[in-house]
């Protein structure tokens, strides 16, 4: 956040902070809301002798963090106005078949209504013959060796059931091997490391532990707990307890699935620096700010289109933020005047608390407040960067969507945290990214079920959506209208859905349910319900302006397919204006020296409106200073100078503005680069593969 810092705490209140962003989860759940709790340990196959331990452990937990405990092994506990006053059941060491048909269309009813299952151990060896449990627990039972010690590799410490833990967590179980692996369907929480035992049967990726939105409720599984010692062992306590209180409600975390993300900082510094006064110190994989304002931020590499994730907690009311979007600096004010800062502080105005991108835009308050988990417990973010578009999800759940129209600004550049001043104290874990490729520029994206007026079709709610909802319940012959939509300049349309039935085909139309076709796309069997893909289609005769625009839909049977959301790409090649030609860290494309002379090197430069920076932009050719931008004696290797020519119209002097925002040389096929991914002024810029870098990407006029 950018204000005066607030006075430093008094040492008796800091020492109190200390020790309130230190201390295990239990203090934490003291504090929440009382709820109820079942526990269910009915077997029909082996029966564990823990059992009458666990019951007792999960009583001893409720006694201390305000939920009671009912216990049974009766089944007929399973009707819908029964479990309708517990906010979690879970399936202690359950063995077997242990509910009837009825008993389990009402628990699938209990879980569809919101609520949370935790399942133990054995509760992976239960109920073969039901899917519905299936995908529930996660995965099935396999398998196991002896009892014996092993290490388990504790993934995500953000959460309430492992924030406690250390990244390695050592002890003796019953370790089991599954039928499937979870990760494609849940969030895996800890792993079991195979090289620290005998007996693993999954190989290098063997989850034990997880979270799962499914069904509309939540869904925790550990499959620690054979053991009668291990309810005695604190650290698996306190697992246990974090896991029923997120099933319960009380501790939110984001449990979408999550593959394809590269660690930038995981316990090692390296490619990171500080900016300005203050520092993080660096212990237990968790960073940690000291005094401020200053700024430790990533200098090994620039992104355009990524998805970041970090996990952060406060000691009570503090602050700190994520910078994105900055050029490289030593001087934090650098990403203040030239970045956006996604906010963390949830006491301050609704411009700048905890979600806000500051000052620009404030989060969905309401949205934010259900996500957010109180000072001391971790908080996970997400910031989805799409070109210009930046979503903030909170706990899985997203909070705000802005795009940059700032022209001077851009989303694409460097990251970093906040350390804000002595006091405010925050703390970081596992901040890792998925870079997402190329994003075409879009005049929006639309959430699907953001429709005007429909027939046949309704929002529905669904694990993995953007913005947690999908356009569902379609079937042959539905429609959706979004009115207001600006299609000037519009050539393709993209969408995001997902289908585990027939799939079918979207029209794109305006004006009426029947008007006329822009395009269509065929949208596929995608693998699962929860299996999302991307489909696009060009767009042609598409009017300008603002229109009423229409998706028809078609197909053989019902339930085809849900649409997530879509987007309206707008063209690029053969465009004509008149300004600047914008690259890596909002940076010009400039004429060094302003000089007219044929072979005058480009390079980019700190925007400033002169004549050097003013190109005109038509069909494939780009002029300053009334000569053409031109590739140096029309080569095509790697590293070819980019200078300023006398236009000739020769293919050195030809380009094509492409849908990934990349300039590509027509002749030799090859982009428009920043040399060295090196945002500093009078950097040059030369030909090179095209690779969809950051460097390689511009805005034209």
């Amino acid at each position: 956040m950018r204000r005066l810092l607030r006075p430093v705490l008094g040492a008796g209140l800091a020492a109190l902070a200390v020790i309130a962003c230190t201390t295990p989860a239990s203090p934490a759940s003291a504090a929440d809301a009382p709820y109820d709790v079942l526990v269910f340990s009915k077997t029909a196959g082996f029966r564990h002798d823990a059992i009458p331990v666990g019951i007792q452990t999960i009583r001893d937990l409720g006694a201390a963090n305000n939920f009671t405990v009912t216990a049974t092994e009766d089944a007929a506990a399973f009707t819908t106005s029964n479990l309708a006053q517990y906010e979690a059941v879970v399936f202690l060491n359950t063995t077997g078949d242990v509910l009837n048909a009825t008993q389990q269309t009402a628990f699938e009813s209990y879980i569809g209504s919101g609520r949370g299952y935790v399942g133990v151990h054995a509760a992976a060896d239960t109920e073969y013959d039901w899917p519905f449990y299936g995908n529930l627990v996660g995965a099935w039972f396999a398998s196991h060796p002896a009892i014996q010690q092993a290490n388990m590799k504790v993934e995500d410490r953000g959460n309430a059931a492992t924030g406690h833990l250390p990244q390695t967590w050592t002890r003796t179980d019953e370790w089991y091997n599954y039928r499937t692996n979870a990760r494609s369907t849940a969030h895996v929480l800890a792993t079991l490391d195979e090289s620290s035992y005998s007996g693993g049967g999954m190989g290098a990726d063997h989850p034990l532990s997880w979270c799962k939105g499914y069904g509309g409720g939540r869904s925790f599984y550990t499959g620690a707990g054979h053991t009668q010692a291990s309810y005695a062992e604190p650290a698996f306590r306190t697992h246990l307890l974090g896991g029923i209180r997120y099933a319960a409600g009380r501790s939110k975390a984001d449990c979408r699935p999550e593959t394809g993300y590269t660690p930038l900082y995981n316990g090692s510094t390296t490619g990171w620096s500080q900016a300005g006064p203050g520092n993080f110190t660096n212990s237990d994989a968790t960073l940690t700010s000291v005094g401020g304002m200053g700024l430790f931020w990533y200098n090994a590499k620039q992104f355009t289109n990524y998805s970041l994730k970090l996990d952060w907690k406060l000691a009570g009311d503090d602050n700190s933020g994520i910078f994105i979007g900055f050029p490289p600096s030593s001087d934090p004010q650098s990403a203040i005047n030239n970045g956006y800062e996604v906010q963390i502080d949830a006491t301050d105005a609704v411009d700048r608390t905890t979600g806000a991108v500051y000052t620009y835009k404030a989060a969905d308050i309401a949205a934010r407040d259900a996500a957010l988990n109180a000072p001391g417990e971790w908080n996970t973010y997400e910031l989805l960067v799409e070109g210009e578009r930046l979503q903030v999800f909170l706990n899985g759940v997203k909070i705000n969507d802005f795009t940059n129209t700032d022209p001077v600004r851009s989303l694409a550049g460097h990251i970093g945290i906040q350390n804000h001043g002595t006091g405010d104290d925050a703390f970081f874990r596992n901040i890792r990214i998925k870079e997402l490729g190329t994003t075409p520029p879009a005049t929006g994206t639309i959430q699907a079920e953001a429709f005007s007026s429909a027939n046949g079709v309704s929002a529905f709610t669904k694990d993995g959506a953007n913005g947690g909802q999908t356009l569902g319940y379609i079937e042959p012959g539905d429609w959706a209208a979004y009115n207001g939509v600006n299609l000037t300049g519009v050539t393709s349309f993209t969408t995001r859905v997902v289908s585990g039935g027939a799939g079918g085909t979207i029209q794109v139309r305006t004006g009426s349910a029947t008007g006329p076709v822009l395009g269509t796309v065929t949208v596929p069997n995608t693998g699962s319900w929860t299996t999302y893909a991307n489909v696009t289609t060009a767009l042609s005769n598409v009017p300008s302006g603002t229109q009423n625009l229409y998706l028809t839909f078609g197909g053989s049977g019902t339930g085809l397919f849900d649409v997530d959301d879509f987007t309206l790409v707008k063209g690029t090649g053969g465009s004509t204006g008149v300004g600047p030609v914008k690259g890596l860290a909002g940076k010009c494309l400039d004429v060094r020296s302003g000089a007219t002379a044929d072979g005058t090197q480009i390079q980019i430069y700190t925007c400033n409106g002169s004549t050097a920076q003013t190109w005109t932009v038509s069909g494939s050719t780009i002029k300053a200073l009334g000569k053409c931008l031109d590739v140096s004696g029309g080569a095509s290797a790697d590293g070819t100078k980019i200078q300023l020519w006398t236009c000739n119209g020769s293919g050195a002097q030809n380009w094509a503005a492409q849908s990934d925002g990349s300039l590509r040389n027509t002749s030799s096929g090859k982009c428009l680069d920043v040399s060295g991914n090196n945002s500093a002024d009078s950097t040059i810029v030369h030909l090179w593969t095209c690779n969809g870098a950051a460097n390689q990407k511009w805005t034209l006029p």
